[in-house]
Order: structure tokens, then sequence, then C-alpha cells
């Protein structure tokens, strides 16, 4: 995190790395979400780096703990960048996303940072999302997976 001044505010980097993880289901490509009953957001999975960590290994470390899937990172789908804050900070957040498969493990094996792991068609999770970069990211992904082969289904 490095921190910067804006209008006397102090201002934090922030950086974050996670996945579209995707797979062929009966009702044409399905993604994953996380979902927190508390607050009703839902999202898709990501977290920071550890020090020295390479973003790569951190989304596929992130996505694999917060979904419980064992995942394999196929494309960069890309970044988003979005601010908020907090009293007395504001933060600038940047979250690279990949396109991931899953060749293992099971969503319902997934960590306590979300109440609900799922698969869903791609239009019912771009409907749940909670914020509008995450559709983005959702839909650029369906479009690159549109002409692949099967991938593994991963549970």
């Amino acid at each position: 995190m490095t921190k910067a001044r804006s209008g006397g505010v102090p201002v934090e980097e922030l950086v974050s790395a996670g996945g579209l993880v995707y797979r062929r289901g009966s009702q044409g490509i399905e993604v994953v979400a996380c979902g927190r009953t508390e607050d009703g957001v839902w999202g898709l999975p990501k977290g920071a780096p550890e020090p020295g960590e390479p973003l790569e290994e951190a989304a596929i470390r992130e996505v694999g703990e917060e979904t419980g899937l064992h995942v394999k990172i196929e494309d960069k789908i890309g970044t988003i960048r979005y601010w908020f804050s907090r009293p007395g900070v504001r933060f600038h957040k940047t979250v690279h996303h990949y396109l991931m498969t899953a060749s293992g493990g099971s969503v319902d094996d997934h960590d306590f940072e979300y109440d609900r792991v799922e698969w869903l068609p791609v239009e019912e999770a771009c409907r749940l999302l909670s914020y509008k970069n995450e559709v983005d990211v959702v839909r650029k992904g369906a479009e690159m997976v549109g002409g692949r082969g099967a991938a593994s289904d991963g549970g």
C-alpha cells in the first residue's frame, strides 16, 4: 500500500488478484459467484497478494481458498480499478482478473469469507453480482470462452 494525499485525505493503493472460474454445464457456460447473507453482497473471488507473491499465484491461491476449488489460469481477462472510502482514508483499488478452470475440489469446501459459493449460468450470475465492473468481467470472460472446447466441471 502506497500512501499519497489527495485534498488532505490519505490515499492508499490496494491490489488484489482473482478470477472467473468457468465450466460448461447443462445451461451453457456457468461461473462461480460468492455471496454473503449478512450484507447481501455477491462477487467474484479475489484477494491481496502476500509480500513478493506474483499476481497469478495470488489469484490461484485466493480463488482456491474462497471457492474450495483447485483452479488453473487459462488467460488474463483484464483489470478493474475503483475508489472507496473509510473514515479518514480513500482507497484506490486495482483488481487483476484471470480466466480459470477447476480441476477438482468442491464449492462446498469454501472458506469462511463467504456464506455461499455457487456455480451459476452466466446470465444469472450477472443479475446476482453486486457490482457492475464484476458483471463486465463475467461478460468478457464468457465472450473469451465462447469458442473454446469443453472445460472440466470442477465440482
